[in-house]
């Protein structure tokens, strides 16, 4: 008695929600531990490279360009310095930004690759039905044992698994309408897993200005504690320490401005997946079902 009761309500379950245990065990079994490995060592590289690039590279060259400015403007009275490159990204709000811009784009390659693979299987004909066919509630399971057959990485995909659903809902309830929900459902609720997954994205595309604007303090800061300078005449110091307030924001907010572009182009590639998967039912299978 026990046992029925138990197979009654696991059947509920997988009826109200279709397609939800195999969406929860595909996310748990492979999404989340690749992923924050992942996540983990794109962050380490990306700090590895980005330090020694400023290392070797930036923070040298930056400081021969401000000798020589200094020593040209010693010489020359109305010197103007040219502003180079090196000098505006030198400081360690700029380093931490693209520390974390190289990051979020290995994220953003990461969830695209992951888009674009899944894409494929929309070019495959996972249910085989020919044109004026027809899908008796009977014949479901000759349809599903192809897509059980696929590999486990294969069959935790979106398109896989609505079509699963499709076909397991006409076969415990023979309505064509409970089925096109089922199919909903299961698209629906990829879409808001995919969009929560963009949370860690769009934190460091907010994260990167918020340090930039942590630059602009620091140098505004600087720059009032060297005012009684200013006041006996030398205003080297304040110049240099709003050079690098103005230079954080400015380097902060063109790196933003490039992620988020980034960020919108994958969350539309991630929409399209789930709009194109949910036509590829209607069209390869729910269009062929008959209940009699």
């Amino acid at each position: 008695m026990l046992n029925r009761l138990l197979r009654f309500f696991a059947a509920a379950r997988r009826s109200i929600v279709p397609g939800a245990e195999v969406a929860e065990a595909y996310t748990m079994k492979k999404n989340f531990p690749v992923e924050f490995v992942y996540q983990l060592f794109a962050l380490i590289v990306a700090i590895i490279i980005v330090h020694a690039i400023y290392v070797s590279v930036i923070r040298p060259r930056a400081e021969v360009i401000l000798d020589r400015q200094a020593a040209e403007a010693a010489v020359e009275e109305n010197y103007v310095a040219e502003r180079s490159i090196y000098v505006i990204v030198r400081d360690y709000e700029q380093e931490s930004c693209f520390i974390l811009m190289l990051w979020a784009m290995a994220i953003i390659a990461f969830k695209g690759t992951a888009a674009l693979r899944e894409r494929k299987l929309l070019e495959l004909d996972l249910v085989p039905v020919s044109e004026g066919e027809s899908i008796l509630p009977e014949d479901t399971r000759e349809y599903a044992r192809p897509l059980q057959a696929l590999p486990d990485g294969v069959r935790g995909h979106l398109l896989p698994r609505a079509l699963l659903a499709a076909l397991q809902r006409f076969r415990s309830t023979r309505n064509v309408q409970d089925v096109s929900t089922a199919v909903r459902s299961v698209c629906e609720s990829e879409s808001d897993r995919l969009d929560s997954e963009l949370s860690m994205v769009r934190y460091i595309a907010w994260a990167i200005p918020a340090i930039g604007f942590i630059g602009t303090v620091r140098g505004i800061g600087d720059a009032l504690g060297q005012a009684y300078r200013a006041v006996e005449g030398d205003i080297s110091g304040v110049t240099e320490s709003l050079g690098v307030a103005f230079n954080s924001t400015f380097v902060a907010l063109v790196l933003s401005i490039v992620l988020m572009f980034l960020v919108h182009q994958l969350q539309l590639l991630q929409e399209r997946l789930v709009l194109d998967a949910q036509s590829y039912a209607d069209e390869h299978l729910i269009r062929h079902m008959q209940s009699r």
